[in-house]
């Protein structure tokens, strides 16, 4: 899978983008693989390999087939631009 989510399970930036990301999912047909890294340190490492500082916090979307990359909450929009699907 190209679309990675990092999040925190009780993150209130990550619970507001899960709607968007379902919606896309649904819309677009496309597949986000996630990982919570609160709670779990073996994904907490991925993110920070992913990250390198540039965003220090979730929610964190990664592209793999681009290496674009969202901090933070976004528009469904830029989220979907972002996935390549705009």
């Amino acid at each position: 899978m190209a679309l990675l989510e990092f999040y925190g399970e009780e993150c209130p930036h990550c619970r507001k983008m899960e709607s968007l990301v379902e919606r896309l999912e649904e819309e677009e047909d496309v597949e986000f693989e996630r990982f919570e890294v609160w709670h779990d340190e073996e994904n907490a490492q991925k993110l920070r390999e992913l990250d390198q500082d540039r965003c220090g916090g979730v929610p964190f979307f990664y592209n793999k087939e681009t290496e674009e990359f969202i901090c933070g909450e976004t528009s469904y929009e830029d989220l979907k631009k972002w996935a390549g699907v705009a």
